[in-house]
């Protein structure tokens, strides 16, 4: 005869199944979101151009799966390739000084562009992890060192440290002495940035 699962039991088998499915489900479900808002772009885009090319039976534009993220992906490519030979730098450069140049423009386009140089570009600034001391002396956040001179700011003995915030894209900056900052050797930036957005339960990896 057996014996019928106790509640409790049962809610532990949920709780376990929900920590396995639910991060697998939420990307999935981010990176099909994204796939299809990349790829309803091209029809539109076609059917503005040449109103009565890729049109279906009922007279909308016709999508074709996957095509529009792989243009998408295959432009981007195409750009960062080109943008290294002599000309289309210059022209870079110039479309840059110009929107940088421009009122109202120039706010969300020099954002925008700090922003993922940060991450990604030539002038990353998240690469330098440590250890902030900033609301009591025993109370340490991770954090990362933006900029070593303040000078700007009558600060010369501080430095600019971003510290993110746990589940969120977003972060605080502060501006501390440097005798208040500890250099992360062991932890890469990108396992400290983990580790501070997941609360503390990311694991960090071991460098050998």
């Amino acid at each position: 005869m057996k014996i019928p699962l106790r509640p409790r039991k049962l809610f532990n088998y949920f709780l376990q199944g929900l920590i396995i499915l639910a991060p697998i489900i939420i990307t999935i479900w981010a990176a099909t979101s994204f796939f299809n808002w990349i790829d309803s772009i091209l029809p539109n885009f076609i059917h503005s151009l040449f109103p009565s090319f890729g049109l279906d039976r009922f007279g909308n534009p016709r999508r074709i799966p996957g095509l529009g993220f792989f243009i998408v992906i295959l432009l981007v490519l195409f750009v960062g390739y080109i943008s290294s030979s002599f000309i289309v730098s210059r022209l870079v450069d110039l479309f840059d000084r110009l929107l940088e140049r421009t009122p109202g423009i120039k706010l969300i386009y020099t954002t925008l562009k700090d922003f993922f140089e940060a991450f990604a570009g030539n002038k990353r600034k998240f690469e330098k992890s440590v250890l902030v001391c900033i609301d009591a002396p025993d109370i340490w956040r991770v954090g990362f060192i933006t900029r070593d001179d303040l000078h700007e700011f009558g600060l010369q003995e501080y430095v600019a440290v971003y510290v993110p915030q746990s589940y969120a894209f977003s972060g605080n900056l502060f501006f501390v002495k440097k005798e208040r900052v500890r250099i992360l050797t062991d932890t890469t930036p990108a396992d400290a940035m983990k580790f501070a957005i997941s609360g503390g339960v990311a694991e960090i990896e071991e460098n050998g």
